[in-house]
């Protein structure tokens, strides 16, 4: 943060100019010191007790989690039923799955990066308001290209909720519950995913639900879309109960507001009907203090100019963030994280948002999808299918929510033993043992085996994107950390596009290459794995 530090002495001696570093905090002259005598981060959140507080926010956390793999997923599930109301090629339906991811590339890194700026709360809410929105406009677009771009935009929301939610939670947790309790909020996901594979069964195969508004006939896919918005506005609208990291403010200096927020935990942690107990720490060990009234008066002498100054300090300080994550001692792991990033992100989205439409071509002509090419025009699946309508079984749905639950054992797993073996173990272990068996979808002859071998990669792939929450929260300074996330989910993005492009150009007519890339970038990410430092037991920076 030195070079944070500077740029903030630097502004204030030009009282011309009346800039103002930080957005979000107030500045002066005075001191940039460090508190000896105050109490850590660690020693503080530990004095508040593990209870009420924590077991709220991680419901709420979960549920914002959850959210976006609902809003991701949710295309998966509806290419089967929309191939004919939008009427998608097979390259089509891979742009679909792709676009998403290229929102959330986007998302990712500049919401991640204000997040370590601004504050985490605030970018969280609004990340998920613009994932809620414009993923309910999608259920209304009456083409193929409105509808690719409002999932797009809900991409750029998604993208910005990923990072800052495990940044935000992990703030509030204890060195010693961190890695169980990330690994806990990490298990949301699985449960965004039977949210939305239960949501597609019940919904899309009932046509009764179509209803006509003008020149768009709102089926049942829309009607899917539309509820799965819900999640994400509501966990919005849960996040305005809840403060700000404390860890953040103590990074900023905000020493008062942050004993304000770490007395409420204290205060709802002890309750219990009772008269809660005082919280006993008076004085942090913070960054930087603040000369709140030159502060103010450089404001109230030209504000227009503080704004400007503040939008671009904000940039510089993005920027910088960027790039100090590139030096050492932070070189190595940044990118190893990446190289892991787009090896789990390839296999995992380019083959699972696949998976039910692969179990439709498995449903109308039998065998293996691999083994048995459907090809129609210029090497096109065909839109309709003879004899066939537009809506696939109500099988294909309840395959999909059966490999959807197939998450809840290795989510188990990863929970128990996450705190005794370490993220780093867990994670080189699932990926390898996830590519290993990527290679058995090659040998599938009917839809049990297909069904089988899609629950076990999603049980032993989950277990790794658990365990690279975990990573990602612990490997990095606050300072660094929502940026640092935010830049994995950027790479983690280009890789899920890259999947599904792969997989919407091959899968009709050389269905064994992209399998065979899936199955070898997991086993490289798997081995890439073993240079990341154990973080079992450390704390926060």
């Amino acid at each position: 943060m030195a070079h944070v530090e500077a740029e903030r002495e630097r502004l204030l001696d030009d009282e011309e100019s009346t800039v103002a570093v930080f957005p979000g905090e107030v500045s002066g002259r005075d001191s940039v010191q460090k508190s000896s005598q105050g109490a850590t981060y660690e020693e503080a959140i530990a004095a508040t007790g593990y209870g009420r507080f924590q077991y709220f926010l991680l419901f709420v956390c979960g549920w914002a989690n959850a959210s976006d793999a609902i809003e991701i997923l949710c295309v998966s599930f509806l290419l089967p039923s929309a191939t004919c109301d939008l009427k998608l090629t097979t390259t089509d339906k891979g742009w679909l799955s792709g676009v998403i991811f290229a929102g959330m590339m986007i998302g990712g890194y500049v919401w991640g990066s204000l997040a370590d700026v601004q504050g985490r709360r605030k970018v969280l809410m609004l990340s998920l308001l613009v994932n809620g929105l414009f993923g309910l406009a999608s259920s209304m677009a009456n083409s193929f290209l409105l509808f690719l771009f409002f999932r797009f935009l809900s991409g750029v929301g998604v993208g910005g909720s990923i990072p800052v939610v495990f940044a935000y939670y992990c703030e509030f947790q204890p060195k010693s519950k961190r890695g169980t309790m990330l690994s806990v909020l990490a298990a949301s996901w699985m449960f965004g995913n039977i949210i939305a594979a239960g949501l597609a069964w019940l919904v899309i195969p009932r046509t009764y639900l179509q209803v006509s508004m003008g020149t768009i006939t709102y089926d049942s896919w829309r009607v899917f879309v539309a509820l799965c918005t819900i999640p994400s506005l509501t966990a919005a609208l849960l996040l305005t109960c809840m403060p700000e990291s404390p860890k953040f403010l103590m990074e900023m200096g905000r020493e008062k507001e942050a004993l304000g927020v770490l007395s409420r935990v204290h205060k709802m942690n002890t309750a219990n009907g009772k008269t809660p107990r005082q919280y006993s720490i008076r004085q942090l060990e913070v960054t930087t203090k603040k000369d709140d009234d030159k502060a103010r008066h450089l404001r109230g002498k030209n504000a227009w100019r503080v704004r400007c100054g503040e939008i671009w300090t904000t940039v510089r300080v993005i920027l910088s963030q960027t790039v100090e994550l590139f030096k050492p001692p932070l070189t190595s792991r940044t990118v190893v994280m990446l190289v892991i990033m787009f090896s789990i992100c390839f296999g995992y989205y380019g083959l699972w948002l696949w998976l039910p439409e692969l179990f439709k071509r498995i449903d109308l002509y039998g065998g293996s999808p691999c083994l048995k090419p459907h090809t129609g025009i210029n090497g096109s699946i065909p839109i309709v299918p003879v004899n066939e309508s537009c809506l696939p079984s109500e099988d294909v749905y309840f395959e999909g929510f059966l490999t959807a639950v197939s998450n809840l054992p290795g989510n188990i797993f990863a929970t128990v033993l996450m705190h005794k073996l370490g993220a780093k173990f867990l994670l080189s272990g699932s990926l390898f043992f996830s590519g290993v068996s990527v290679f058995f979808f090659w040998f599938v002859s009917s839809k049990t085996q297909s069904l089988i071998a899609s629950c076990a990669f999603g049980g032993i792939s989950v277990i790794a994107f658990n365990s690279l929450d975990v990573l990602g929260a612990e490997l990095y300074p606050t300072h660094l950390r929502s940026t640092a996330m935010g830049i994995q989910t950027g790479m983690g993005r280009i890789a899920a596009i890259l999947g599904n492009l792969v997989f919407g150009l091959l899968v009709d007519t050389h269905c064994a290459i992209p399998l065979l890339m899936v199955a070898g970038l997991l086993v490289i990410g798997g081995l890439t794995a073993i240079k990341l430092p154990n973080t079992k037991g450390t704390e926060l920076h």
